[in-house]
């Protein structure tokens, strides 16, 4: 019997790696070892970072609301543990936002919980 070789999957297999290096420098393009090494290079680093983007994020909203407490004389630390003793629940990510483009409402949240 015949050796079988499956090369409409092989070649769908190099397409898509190929596909994925669009874009890519040099010979990382269009050389499907080289294109391979980077494609999962890369795909290695999107994972990571995916989770690193939420840490980056959570350490801007605490810098923005660090920033707004500290315009009504209070610090981020004494902020948040006021917020959690009154029982208000928005998280950090309004809290900042409201911070960032609405002072006035912000302010009506640090009035209430001093």
């Amino acid at each position: 019997m015949p050796r079988s070789l499956n090369s409409v999957a092989s070649r769908r297999r190099r397409k898509k790696i190929l596909k994925a290096a669009k874009g890519y420098f040099g010979r990382r393009k269009n050389v499907y070892t080289v294109a391979k090494n980077a494609v999962e290079k890369a795909m290695t680093y999107a994972y990571r970072d995916r989770k690193n983007n939420k840490r980056n994020f959570r350490s801007l909203w605490i810098v923005r609301i660090n920033a707004g407490a500290r315009l009504h004389g209070m610090s981020y630390s004494q902020f948040m543990g006021k917020i959690k003793a009154n029982n208000i629940e928005l998280n950090r990510k309004v809290l900042a936002d409201l911070a960032m483009n609405n002072p006035e409402a912000f302010k009506a949240i640090v009035e209430k919980v001093s």
